[in-house]
């Protein structure tokens, strides 16, 4: 009996101590886990996800590397003129648009008798160094006939600017201010790679603010918005607003893409710049010469409609078909003729007759290129030596055309409407006017709204012609313009 009790309390006490060991290493246990380090091939749920190097988590750290290169500038220029009642309301940045609502002819007709006098005009912008000895980048419009431009820098120190270069094709201008040190440089991109998506900043002086910066993406590229005849614009959403004109668009990298240069009226979240590229590839000009040769082929161009290319049997609409070949310049010297289908530049294909003129005027005078055409449907080849354009340009025929008057006018499509905020698509519009020509002492200027001729109503550039064609018209055009919110005649004569 003895040995059984005994037997019994030595299990009960083997049975305690296996049940505390138990316990003691299941705590020992417990405790590792908490502290142990994750196995490498552990996959752990995180709140945080790996981020993509172009998305921007913060725009802090390349903001503040890029703030120093941006500038601000601000112009004074003079204007001479009597009290006009109907003078422009602009005070803000310049325009490349901005001239007096109601030209000077009428103006003096009425109040000839008002004392003309002189008051200053100031305006703002912004720019971008693009090299340590003070060469700056900014629009034509902002410094355009400006008799002072002040350049201030991040630091606050001023620098009185003058103009090295300009260009009102493309609105853009190079300045130069002398620093006494180095000055910080933008990183110029290439915006050619640029893809529509992709996030960009802008930093700028709107409406004064200094050093604004506001980001957003690729809206769209290549936009043709009647501003003038090499459109090629990137359209964006990051908040553009007037004294932004100048400014950087730099991409997530850091470097410049784009130049803003436009809005559009009572738009939101629609901003456009200048391609970078662009800029790039007159640079050399603007700053040797101070203007931009540009290239010059000698030719009529149209893009080619659905109808056409059923017509020339054409399996697509690709290409710039030859309206017009003038002689003795380039095209008629290598034996391009009018019918003919241009569709490659040196390899590079040639999509629309826009693209064609924005090519042929990146060539330098003298360039040889290799044309690639259909003529009917057999493929040829021709070189072409390049000449330099002067007023008269490359024109796509079925858009433009150029009167004795000095004027380019162009139909007014959706894009223009929304971008000149026009309530009508009545009329046609002015895109370009020859300088010195009777259109030009009129005062008539690019982003005029034509509705009339000699009181025939016009809602299109085929009316416009057909008025221009009559007896009447040969030596006197009364032609009723609208410009901004108003309207007015102006008599042109030959």
């Amino acid at each position: 009996m003895k040995k059984e009790s005994k037997n019994r309390n030595t299990f009960i006490m083997f049975l305690l101590a296996f049940l505390v060991a138990f316990f003691v290493v299941s705590v020992i246990e417990v405790l590792r886990s908490s502290f142990a380090p994750v196995a490498p091939d552990v996959q752990v749920a995180s709140a945080i996800s790996p981020i993509d190097p172009r998305t921007p988590g913060s725009f802090a750290d390349l903001v503040d590397r890029l703030k120093p290169a941006v500038v601000n500038i601000s112009t004074t220029k003079t204007i001479r003129s009597g009290s006009n009642p109907f003078s422009s309301p602009f005070s803000g940045e310049g325009s490349p648009f901005e001239r007096y609502f109601w030209g000077d002819e009428f103006f003096d007709r009425f109040f000839g008798d008002v004392p003309k006098r002189e008051f200053k005009k100031k305006s703002l912008g912004s720019g971008f160094i693009i090299s340590h000895d003070g060469y700056i980048f900014t629009n034509n419009h902002v410094v355009e006939q400006a008799d002072k431009i002040l350049v201030k820098l991040s630091d606050g120190k001023e620098f009185e600017a003058r103009v090295i270069g300009k260009d009102a094709k493309t609105d853009i201008a190079l300045i130069k201010i002398k620093p006494t040190v180095s000055l910080p440089v933008v990183e110029i991109g290439d915006s050619d790679k640029l893809r529509v998506g992709e996030w960009v900043l802008a930093i700028g002086n709107p409406f004064g603010l200094e050093q604004t910066v506001t980001a957003g993406i690729v809206s769209a590229k290549g936009r043709v918005i009647g501003a003038g005849p090499y459109d090629n614009f990137i359209q964006t959403d990051a908040s553009i607003n007037p004294g932004n004109s100048g400014g950087p668009l730099f991409s997530m990298d850091g470097q410049v893409i784009g130049i803003n240069t436009a809005i559009v009226a009572q738009g939101q979240g629609i901003g456009f710049a200048i391609p970078v590229n662009m800029a790039k590839n007159i640079l050399p000009d603007l700053k040797t010469k101070g203007k931009v040769s540009r290239g010059w082929l000698g030719v009529s161009v149209q893009d080619i409609t659905e109808d056409i290319a059923k017509s020339m049997k054409q399996k697509d609409r690709q290409g710039a078909l030859v309206a017009e070949v003038f002689k003795g310049d380039p095209a008629s010297n290598a034996g391009i003729k009018p019918g003919d289908i241009i569709t490659e530049i040196n390899g590079k294909t040639v999509i629309n007759s826009h693209e064609l003129l924005l090519m042929i005027a990146n060539f330098h005078v003298g360039d040889r290129i290799n044309i690639t055409l259909l003529r009917g449907n057999r493929p040829m080849n021709v070189n072409v030596l390049v000449a330099e354009r002067t007023d008269r340009g490359e024109y796509a025929a079925r858009k433009t055309s150029r009167d004795d008057y000095g004027m380019v006018v162009h139909d007014i499509t959706p894009e223009i409407a929304q971008y000149l905020g026009l309530s009508s698509r009545t009329g046609v519009i002015v895109t370009d006017v020859r300088e010195g020509s009777p259109a030009d002492d009129v005062g008539i200027q690019p982003q005029d709204v034509i509705l009339q001729v000699n009181r025939a109503k016009i809602a299109s550039k085929k009316d416009y012609l057909k008025e221009l064609s009559r007896k009447e018209a040969k030596q006197n055009l009364l032609l009723l313009v609208k410009r901004g919110q108003s309207t007015f005649f102006v008599a042109l004569q030959q």
